[in-house]
């Protein structure tokens, strides 16, 4: 059983509890699903079963508890992955283009949690359960780069604390089309789902959170624009929404721009982690080169 708490902030008053739900990105169900919990009784208001229409007040205590998938059996597989740092409680991991990070329907298994389960062998934390054992926060299939892996319950609770605090450096670094009039800035614009196709998300002030990226132009290419990403928020496919939104779509983002020829995805890639150990307190930061596929881009248009 997987259990969720939140606490309504003042810009969730007056919003229905299912469709406050749909918007959490940490739970990533339906809404269908969602209110078939809210009718067996698994999501709770102040500690009391509520029901789906309920509209919330700031400060209420929010618990949602998910069972555990059945249907899908995850099992160790020998898919070589990259280490970049390793210590007894948390690893960080160079996740490829093209790799989903946990299975699901559809993506059983070839999966980074696949691979972990066999590098690692029973040294990941478990708070995600089994499907997700020591994956704290994730990317896009498509995007490649920088993951922390928790090996253990207490490390894992100490990373997705920095998280919440914004106390973590997540910086990306993109392809974007076209030329920014501004060549920095700050985005704040809030994300929600799509209402339209919940795959996609979108910027918008119903059903949304805040959402805060910070971007500067690090070269001006042919027809495109060489960007540092840092985020300040981790919503779903944030720097890819807010690429979008600024009119700037990155490179071979299919679901938010448009396909490039010889790219197969968005043109991002997670360059950097930092962050203070959860555990041992040593100030702790990761940058890596960008892959192949993105210099090769990179070259094209230069």
């Amino acid at each position: 059983m997987n259990r969720y708490n939140f606490i309504a902030e003042e810009s969730d008053e007056g919003i229905r509890l299912d469709k406050w739900l749909v918007s959490q990105d940490e739970i990533d169900l339906t809404r269908s699903s969602l209110v078939k919990l809210i009718e067996s009784g698994a999501v709770t208001v102040n500690g009391k079963p509520a029901q789906k229409s309920r509209t919330l007040r700031a400060g209420e205590e929010i618990s949602v508890e998910i069972p555990e998938p059945k249907e899908l059996e995850v099992i160790p597989q020998d898919i070589p992955i990259e280490i970049v740092y390793e210590d007894k409680y948390l690893a960080i991991v160079n996740k490829p283009q093209g790799m989903v990070v946990h299975p699901a329907p559809g993506n059983p298994d070839g999966t980074l949690v696949n691979a972990l389960l066999y590098r690692f062998r029973g040294e990941l934390s478990g708070i995600n359960g089994v499907i997700r054992p020591g994956i704290v926060h994730r990317i896009d299939k498509n995007t490649a780069g920088l993951l922390v892996i928790a090996k253990t319950d207490s490390a894992h609770r100490g990373l997705a604390a920095l998280i919440k605090d914004h106390n973590f450096i997540r910086e990306y670094e993109a392809v974007c089309t076209g030329h920014f009039k501004e060549k920095s800035g700050t985005v704040n614009a809030p994300i929600g789902r799509d209402p339209k196709d919940r795959k996609r998300m979108c910027v918008s002030e119903k059903n949304s959170r805040v959402a805060i990226t910070r971007y500067e132009v690090l070269e001006e290419l042919r027809g495109a624009s060489y960007v540092r990403f840092a985020l300040e928020t981790g919503r779903t496919h944030q720097i890819r929404v807010h690429s979008a939104y600024l009119g700037h779509p990155i490179l071979g983002d299919d679901v938010y721009g448009k396909p490039y020829k010889g790219c197969k995805g968005q043109a991002l890639y997670a360059k950097r982690l930092g962050f203070v150990h959860p555990i041992t307190g040593e100030n702790l930061d990761f940058s890596i080169e960008p892959p192949e596929f993105f210099i090769k881009i990179l070259e094209s248009l230069r």
